[in-house]
């Protein structure tokens, strides 16, 4: 008897340790997928580059696309001139954060 109560105990101790590694590597991140807290970065950088954009006269926020994956900025949409482009790219890279940014903007 006391045996098969204490092969229970580790039978559920077993399933507990392994549900609870299973939801850890769930949370972590890949090559091609972010962890959480990898995200929450991210978005804080997309929201302070667009602030940055708002804030100057030479990039229109609103025609300019930001998205950022794992510190690197994406930069698409459209931009009066080579002038606002290369703008838009020196305020993304003045963002605390920043690894890289990649410039796919289009000059009307």
């Amino acid at each position: 008897m006391a045996f098969t109560r204490r092969f229970q105990i580790a039978l559920v101790q077993s399933v507990i340790a392994g549900a609870l590694l299973v939801s850890a590597v769930g949370c972590a991140p890949t090559p091609t997928r972010e962890g959480t807290g990898e995200y929450i970065d991210d978005s804080m950088i997309t929201g302070k580059v667009k602030a940055a954009f708002a804030a100057d006269p030479t990039v229109k926020a609103t025609q300019v696309q930001v998205e950022t994956f794992k510190g690197t900025v994406q930069l698409s949409g459209f931009v009066d001139s080579r002038e606002s482009a290369q703008r838009a790219v020196e305020l993304a890279r003045g963002v605390k954060g920043v690894k890289s940014v990649k410039n796919d903007t289009v000059i009307r």
